[in-house]
């Protein structure tokens, strides 16, 4: 069942035990030098992790060198939303997106661009990339975020398989917009 939400969702796998390596990877991670270089991505509005991936209006990324930010700037999406994004992301190299909820086709799409997941995040963005880069990010990789319908009345976000859906525009807590 986990390899089969893996292989369909984009969610992440774990593997432990034993010995094994991973080979072909290829996530925009540079390394020159001796440089471990990567970018991170965040769903933003107003200083905190945005709840809704597909709607988002900015993102800020950072770039990180050697486990620390080296840099940062807010993106606007140019009002491209669900499916597009993750290629508006790959053509700015991220290769890590920190989000609230997303649903199941921008978790696809966000796994054939190559780009590494951490959803069900909440808070300020500035510290949630302090908590990743520490490897103590508070995140649910089982967070989704279901429509029902255009309007999006009735939308919920799932975690852990328990809705958290309101009657109206948005998601009680999760601030989904």
């Amino acid at each position: 069942k986990k390899t089969a939400r893996f292989l369909v969702e984009g969610t992440p796998l774990r593997i432990e035990g034993g010995s094994y390596e991973l080979a072909g990877q290829s996530r925009g991670d540079s390394h020159e030098k001796g440089v471990f270089r990567m970018k991170i991505a965040v769903t933003y509005e107003n200083g905190h992790v945005f709840q809704h991936f597909g709607h988002t209006e900015q993102f800020k990324i950072y770039t990180v060198e050697d486990g620390k930010v080296v840099s940062s700037e807010v993106v606007g999406t140019n009002g491209q939303g669900h499916g597009a994004l993750a290629g508006f992301l790959k053509e700015r190299g991220i290769d890590t997106l920190i989000c609230g909820g997303i649903g199941g086709g921008a978790r696809n799409a966000l796994s054939e661009a190559g780009v590494r997941l951490f959803p069900g995040a909440a808070g300020n963005a500035d510290e949630q990339v302090d908590s990743f880069l520490k490897g103590q990010l508070a995140y649910d990789p089982d967070t989704t975020c279901n429509h029902h319908g255009e309007g999006h009345h009735g939308e919920g976000h799932q975690r852990g398989g328990h809705d958290h859906g309101e009657g109206h525009h948005g998601c009680g807590n999760h601030g989904c917009h």
